[in-house]
């Protein structure tokens, strides 16, 4: 699935009606919760919900493709920027 169809997707789900940056950030800080919870938990011996945890992955994906676009920026673009600056940051 390309970012184009991901971000229809969303829209399909969610509607058109943008999130602002605040927002934005008290949702995703929902899904990091969960995952840092996933983290204590294997630190601690517990077991982990693996499944749980792709989702919760996944939502922070899927998420930020289309908050991306919901404060005007192109997800593809961000997407390229992150590469970028990951390549440098690791001297390639």
């Amino acid at each position: 699935m390309t970012v184009e169809e991901l971000l229809k997707e969303a829209r399909q789900i969610w509607g058109n009606k943008a999130m602002e940056l605040e927002e934005i950030m008290v949702a995703q800080g929902v899904t990091i919760g969960d995952i840092s919870r996933y983290a204590r938990d294997k630190s601690e011996g517990k077991q982990v919900n693996e499944q749980e945890l792709k989702k919760e992955f996944g939502n922070v994906i899927f998420s930020f493709i289309r908050w991306c676009d919901d404060l005007g920026f192109d997800p593809e673009g961000c997407i390229e920027l992150a590469k970028q600056a990951q390549k440098k940051y690791n001297n390639q």
